[in-house]
């Protein structure tokens, strides 16, 4: 897999890196961008086959809530079915290995996660890369990873384990440090094997009784902004791990969804409300450069019309990578960034720049703002 494949690499001043879920974990975490979610019920071996969705490069079957209860044992036999299919089409040349997107599996809870995983072989696990936790919390974590613990060496691979933060009881103020900490107890136990935090900005907006509209993005909503918040402060801190943003509900899926006219500057455009493409998709930009500022990494995405807009905001501008790479190269100090307009302050930018050279590796640097609009063409 690689970011931006569907890209000439005349585009990049420095191109993103290939990977697959052997890649080493601490480069791996930021690799997953825009990652979509589908119900395990769906039949998607035939896009893998013919990459039909240009772009995609990490995907999630979910036997939760995107399945019925009823339905799960049907999307088990899919899933098994998948990834058979998939060994048998590498062997015989259909596909090549790392052509193949990251495949992860949502689990529903911690008993159908054991049945589930009871069905795996080793063949099987080459192409699971990770489960979903859903609903992680101090009562399940441990359970969950203790399990995943024992399936990595069963098998001698490396499986990871994304827990999902979304539980009422991080939602609500008086129980949420507690949750937090505890879970981050579980979390550092483990920590070889985390491959993702992942937050349910839709499951703590439900709590309150709100949704964000198509006009505002999830830091609108105080609520679970505050939520948000409080995860980015207990899991963030010196890049313990890599935090991916909610999801954007909102997808006005048009032939043509390009820019009318090219703007200088996306940032300005957007936050003075400018109209670049559709009210869906600016939403979405908008939110993306929220999480980007705020160190979220990546994104939960229902539609593959968002995967070039999260992959391609994620991608580092020449000028960034430069301030990172002074960084990261100069012992202490304060000195004066290479663009000449601004400070880069060794010490207190180092975590910064650590974060940026790893975004700059998984998609790319490219020369500067006005170019993150040809990565939104497919």
């Amino acid at each position: 897999m690689r970011h931006h494949a569907y890209q000439p690499s005349s585009k990049f001043v420095i191109e993103p890196i290939n990977f697959d879920k052997y890649t080493e974990q601490g480069l791996l975490r930021y690799c997953l961008g825009a990652t979509m979610y589908m119900p395990g019920t769906k039949d998607f071996l035939q896009p893998i086959l013919d990459k039909k969705y240009p772009g995609l490069t990490s995907m999630v079957m979910c036997f939760e809530d995107a399945c019925k209860e009823e339905l799960v044992p049907e999307a088990e036999d899919n899933v098994i079915r998948l990834l058979d299919a998939l060994g048998e089409a590498v062997k015989e040349g259909k596909i090549k290995y790392e052509e193949i997107p990251l495949i992860i599996f949502r689990v529903r809870n911690v008993e159908q996660f054991h049945r589930f995983s009871a069905r795996l072989t080793k063949e099987r696990v080459h192409f699971v890369t990770a489960f979903n936790f859903p609903k992680f919390n101090r009562a399940n974590g441990e359970e969950y990873f203790s399990h995943l613990e024992a399936l990595n060496e069963q098998f001698g691979e490396v499986i990871y384990g994304m827990p999902i933060l979304e539980a009422r009881e991080m939602a609500y103020l008086e129980t949420r440090i507690p949750e937090l900490m505890g879970v981050k107890e579980i979390l550092d136990r483990h920590k070889r094997l985390v491959l993702n935090v992942r937050v349910g900005g839709t499951d703590w907006s439900s709590v309150f009784g709100v949704r964000r509209g198509i006009n505002y993005t999830i830091y609108d909503i105080m609520t679970v902004s505050d939520c948000l918040k409080d995860v980015l402060n207990v899991f963030a801190r010196d890049n313990d791990y890599s935090v991916s943003g909610p999801v954007w509900e909102y997808f006005r899926a048009n032939k043509d969804m390009k820019f009318t006219e090219i703007p200088k500057s996306i940032n300005q455009s957007l936050f003075k409300r400018d109209i670049l493409i559709n009210d869906a998709v600016d939403g979405l930009l908008r939110e993306l450069l929220l999480d980007r500022a705020n160190g979220f990494i990546g994104k939960t995405i229902i539609h593959p019309t968002h995967i070039p807009y999260v992959n391609g905001m994620l991608a580092v501008t020449r000028e960034v990578y430069n301030d990172a790479c002074q960084i990261m190269d100069t012992s202490g100090g304060v000195i004066k960034s290479e663009s000449g307009n601004k400070m880069n302050e060794i010490g207190p930018h180092r975590c910064w720049a650590e974060k940026i050279l790893m975004r700059a590796k998984a998609y790319g640097v490219i020369a500067d703002e006005s170019k993150y609009t040809d990565l939104f063409e497919v």
